[in-house]
């Protein structure tokens, strides 16, 4: 249920991106599903839907260990060979596998079930730590609440940081993750409040993105050494404090490219690069497209 309620949140008629999106709940046979927690899920659509989805998502359940029947793989097939994104959450990436969709791919799922992914399909590269993993039209995701991080990760590339930051924000959640942060982090219990400082550092550093901002900076207003400040960093974000902050420049840049006529030289200025070279760099080495060529792509008339 939880995995439903994620991309309903998201998705949904009634979600945070409402109205935008025809969205629609399927199983191999329409009617009651039995859920984990009790209550039974009534659903509408079949498969036959699958023929006309541009994004399906395949969702976990308890009976993953065994593969979906023929028809669901023939459709699963059949989506992504007419070249709709097919994604899967948590578990949900072993009906991808089954269906040999992530062959000669790299994927990831919850970490728990990992090694048997990996077991059972030797000819995908399974990633355990990953909280998703984009392979074009192949998307796979984490289990449990890094759902959300697939959903706005997916809203992200389609329709542009604005609309995935927004909608994180309605539901009280971090705007972005990068795909490649750890899954699990075995946070410790807060020793004399240092926890609550580097927080409030995090927040003052969102808020001064346009200054240099080094690690020792950042290690002092958490009134730490640089080695501890690095060590409780990387425990609590499950990243380190440069690629941190980064992933926030960049996430940042997206949004004033998407939602201002600032020049980029600009945005740059604003982000904390020293020029638009810089930008351009990180941009076409982690967006794969230049500044430019985003803000073409992902500019809404308002």
């Amino acid at each position: 249920m939880l995995a439903v309620g994620i991309v309903t949140e998201v998705f949904g008629p009634h979600g945070a991106a409402s109205p935008g999106f025809d969205f629609a709940l399927c199983a191999e046979r329409p009617g009651p599903v039995p859920t984990d927690c009790g209550v039974p899920l009534s659903v509408a659509h079949g498969l036959d839907r699958f023929a006309e989805a541009d994004l399906l998502i395949a969702l976990p359940g308890a009976d993953f260990r065994t593969p979906p029947g023929p028809a669901v793989l023939d459709a699963l097939r059949a989506a992504h060979g007419r070249g709709a994104v097919v994604a899967a959450h948590c578990v949900g990436t072993f009906a991808l596998a089954a269906a040999g969709l992530l062959d000669g791919r790299r994927a990831t799922t919850h970490w728990r079930f990992a090694p048997l992914l990996a077991g059972r399909h030797p000819r995908v590269t399974v990633e355990p730590d990953a909280l998703y993993v984009d392979e074009g039209n192949i998307v796979t995701g984490a289990g449990a609440a890094a759902g959300f991080d697939l959903c706005l990760h997916l809203l992200r590339r389609e329709h542009g940081a604005a609309l995935a930051n927004g909608i994180a924000r309605d539901m009280v959640l971090p705007s972005h993750r990068d795909g490649g942060q750890a899954q699990y982090l075995a946070a410790p219990v807060p020793e004399n409040g240092r926890d609550e400082r580097l927080a409030a550092v995090l927040g003052w550093a969102r808020e001064h993105l346009h200054e240099p901002l080094p690690v020792t900076e950042l290690a002092r207003r958490a009134m730490m050494s640089r080695r501890s400040f690095a060590r409780r960093f990387t425990a609590a974000t499950g990243t380190t404090p440069h690629a941190w902050l980064r992933s926030l420049r960049l996430s940042r840049a997206e949004e004033l490219l998407e939602t201002t006529d600032l020049p980029v030289e600009e945005i740059a200025r604003r982000v904390g690069y020293g020029s638009a070279a810089v930008l351009r760099e990180q941009f076409v080495r982690r967006r794969g497209v230049p500044p430019r060529a985003y803000r073409r792509a992902f500019t809404r008339a308002t």
